[in-house]
């Protein structure tokens, strides 16, 4: 099997996804017919049959670029799949770190609480603990899943330094779901939150 990073990385421009995450393009004589893209340690990878050319490259990994982006927005508004419990939390805040940050962020616990009123989440690197705020339970799933992988992160960078943002970076949610909060937080302070739903707060 070839890897490759598409044409447009060829050309001096890395392919990426509309949110930033990098994209891997994977050439492989044994496909002949089928295309698949999947996510892999927060990158988006494409196979396509080995016989493509440039101009068939360039289609396919925009349409399934495009289908991964979709999938991952009816997979954010599935409310089954959120973590009601905190041991379902902690499942997914495994699931996520294997997915965006290598399985590198291995929290001790992570869980729900409720005095946590300026914070959306925060962690503790010296017992690799993560605590998220209750009041993202209404929220997207997509926002909640941005502030647990801010939290692993901060398992592994302590400051919001160069390095700690780069391991965001794979997540196509960053900016939208930052935006989001910020938004949340705006309305809040200004008491247009009249549901009590939504707090505000920074990510920790």
């Amino acid at each position: 099997m070839n890897r490759g990073t598409g044409s447009g990385a060829r050309q001096g421009a890395p392919l990426t996804t509309s949110g930033g995450a990098p994209v891997e393009v994977r050439r492989s004589a044994r496909r002949t017919r089928t295309v698949a893209a999947f996510w892999e340690d927060g990158t988006a990878v494409v196979a396509i049959p080995a016989r493509f050319t440039a101009a068939q490259e360039r289609e396919w990994v925009h349409r399934m670029l495009a289908k991964l982006h979709k999938q991952g927005d009816r997979r954010a508004a599935d409310g089954r799949r959120r973590p009601a419990t905190d041991d379902a939390l902690a499942a997914h805040a495994a699931h996520l770190s294997a997915q965006y940050l290598g399985g590198r962020s291995a929290p001790v616990s992570v869980r729900w609480v409720s005095n946590q009123n300026s914070r959306w989440g925060s962690a503790t690197p010296a017992d690799g603990t993560i605590r998220l705020s209750d009041k993202l339970r209404p929220m997207p799933q997509w926002v909640i899943d941005y502030v647990l992988l801010h939290e692993l992160a901060h398992l592994l960078v302590a400051s919001h330094n160069a390095a700690f943002w780069k391991l965001l970076d794979a997540y196509p949610e960053t900016q939208r779901a930052k935006a989001f909060l910020e938004g949340v937080s705006f309305a809040t302070s200004r008491g247009l939150d009249k549901d009590g739903t939504a707090g505000s707060g920074d990510a920790d």
